[in-house]
């Protein structure tokens, strides 16, 4: 067996597989150990080029076209609602059918229309947020349209304090009100 080894050493990867290293062991033959070394790399090869080809025909294939799926408010004043309209294009053959948007709790809320949108039609989608807690927050609204199909979109942003009040208080308009009043 050593001076098999000597003879024909084996990668590291192929001495994982049992029926591998015992085969190139009773073969013993440097040509059949290139043709399944030529072997595998081909059968890696087409399984790397098929994942590729599914991932490129369900992009092609996809009907509901947002573009953006992210959006950042950046700073916003406490207790001051906020907006952003998410625009989704119908990029199928068939009729685009928006379910239910749902957000991931009670201070984001979505709107959208029932109407299903034709092929190449445009919609969209307006996600409200309330701003009531101070600090950075980061929401995801998932859309449910076509029956079992989903697409998630995010907003985000941070809140900051809002001011006690409108304007500092003037000590000056305080004493020319008294001196007006004491005139009178």
């Amino acid at each position: 067996m050593s001076r098999l080894l000597k003879k024909c050493q084996l990668p590291e990867i192929l001495l994982a597989f049992p029926p591998l290293k015992t085969y190139f062991y009773e073969v013993n033959h440097p040509s059949a150990m290139k043709k399944a070394l030529l072997f595998i790399c081909i059968l890696f090869s087409a399984a790397t080029q098929a994942q590729t080809g599914v991932a490129v025909k369900a992009a092609e294939n996809e009907t509901l076209l947002l573009k953006q799926t992210v959006y950042d408010f950046g700073k916003i004043q406490q207790g001051r609602p906020v907006t952003h309209v998410f625009e989704i294009k119908n990029g199928g053959k068939d009729a685009l059918r928006i379910e239910n948007v749902q957000a991931s709790c009670g201070c984001t809320t979505p709107e959208w229309s029932y109407d299903p949108v034709l092929p190449g039609g445009i919609t969209s989608v307006k996600v409200g947020y309330n701003s009531a807690a101070e600090g950075p927050f980061s929401k995801t609204v998932t859309i449910f349209y076509n029956g079992n199909q989903t697409k998630v979109i995010t907003i985000s942003g941070t809140v900051y304090k809002a001011p006690a009040t409108s304007a500092p208080v003037n000590a000056s308009i305080t004493l020319l009100k008294q001196i007006n009043n004491s005139s009178n």
